[in-house]
């Protein structure tokens, strides 16, 4: 996944038809990523599932995605991006359908693991393909566009989505995923192709097992960590509301319906769709870019308390909005990486922030439906303690990518 600067490059426009191609999966990953706040009160319903085993049913798909990243990311270095996505993208086909037919929550919770490793190359061979074909002054722009076109995904699952569930079922919600990530296979199938590289340029492909310690080898440096913890934090408070808790909220603490849910979920989506491409064009550069994302994290935080602490319907939605829109900064942290390790790392630093983000939405996800559990056991309200939850989570975060080493060529 290195950036290649010698390798051959595509005509703008050719490269921009498969970008457009491969955000058609990372589209279907965003909405398969974010079923459970509309398919949560159904499965409920039907399987009598406590909010662990919600938790637990979101959490999977987000922690085999994530744990995917480190060999998606050797998939995407010896075999190139088509190979990787075509190779995958089936299983997400395949796990959706098995949810589609599951009679209880072990193949349900399967079918979201198939989904998970299916969809693990999608954002990444995104990246990756900007890194390599795009110019580096671009890449914070055409981040934030593939960014932005990926999350028409979360459109289906919001209003569409809640309209199918209750004039069918959520076994349909999932056929209706199936055949629409068929379709995106397909046309990745057809439109994306890398150019040959001449055999001037070849280099010898080095084996997996250099590939993982090359991979390792990324947190021997002190400045990882940082980055990796506040990426664990960002995204995921982002999905664990629009993913997860956002139905049952509105439905439980305002009754709202399962449609009227949808239509927030649906707003928040569109807000979100905006955020990364407003992020990647105002991007601040290098010198204050960290400042920037500290500061909107601390922004984020302060929206989930207002959420926990005020018990009003319009607060709610107003600060479920601004937390769509505020959180394509997340886009100024995958800038942030792309200039805080040398151009050969470039492609594994990318992996293992996109592995961070998604095990640290799996790991949130399962955390707050064992905290919403025990609130309940407890008589407490169980949205306080899970958003006051995230929002703690948030500060953590933002302390240590404050507090740890800064990359050596950082301004800040």
């Amino acid at each position: 996944m290195t950036s290649a600067p010698d390798a051959p490059v595509l005509a703008p426009r050719a490269a921009l038809a498969m970008l457009v191609a491969l955000t058609s999966g990372f589209a279907l990953s965003s909405a398969f990523r974010t079923v459970a706040a509309i398919l949560a009160a159904p499965l409920q319903a039907d399987f009598a599932l406590s909010p662990q085993a919600l938790g637990v049913f979101a959490a999977t798909f987000h922690f085999t995605f994530g744990a995917m990243q480190l060999f998606m990311g050797i998939g995407i270095d010896l075999y190139g991006v088509r190979r990787t996505i075509l190779a995958a993208f089936p299983l997400c086909i395949a796990g959706a359908l098995l949810s589609a037919l599951a009679p209880g929550l072990g193949l349900l919770v399967l079918g979201q693991a198939l989904i998970g490793v299916g969809c693990a190359p999608a954002f990444l061979v995104c990246t990756v393909f900007i890194a390599r074909h795009f110019a580096p002054q671009r890449f914070a722009a055409m981040s934030g566009m593939a960014m932005a076109l990926g999350t028409l995904g979360m459109l289906f699952t919001g209003t569409p989505l809640a309209w199918l569930v209750q004039q069918w079922s959520w076994r349909a919600g999932f056929a209706v995923l199936a055949l629409m990530a068929l379709l995106a296979w397909l046309w990745m199938w057809r439109s994306v192709r890398e150019p040959a590289r001449s055999p001037a340029h070849d280099a010898p492909r080095e084996s997996v097992r250099e590939a993982v310690l090359r991979f390792a080898a990324l947190f021997t440096l002190a400045h990882t960590w940082g980055i990796v913890a506040l990426g664990a934090v960002t995204y995921a408070a982002l999905i664990s509301l629009r993913g997860l808790w956002l139905g049952p909220m509105l439905i439980e603490r305002h009754g709202f319906s399962l449609v009227q849910s949808g239509n927030v979920a649906l707003a928040l989506s569109v807000v979100a769709l905006c955020g990364p491409m407003l992020f990647g064009r105002i991007d601040p550069g290098p010198a204050v870019r960290r400042r920037w994302i500290l500061t909107c994290t601390l922004l984020l935080a302060l929206l989930f308390a207002a959420m926990a602490l005020l018990h009003s319907a319009w607060v709610d939605v107003a600060c479920m909005l601004l937390t769509g829109l505020l959180s394509g900064f997340i886009v100024l942290q995958y800038a942030d990486v792309r200039v805080a390790y040398p151009a050969a790392l470039t492609g594994r630093a990318m992996a293992v922030f996109t592995m961070a983000m998604f095990l640290g939405v799996a790991a949130m996800q399962w955390f707050t439906g064992l905290v919403a559990s025990l609130a309940q056991e407890r008589g407490m309200d169980p949205f306080v303690a899970v958003l006051g939850c995230i929002a703690a989570l948030l500060v953590l975060g933002a302390g240590a990518f404050w507090l740890l080493p800064n990359p050596p060529s950082d301004g800040v």
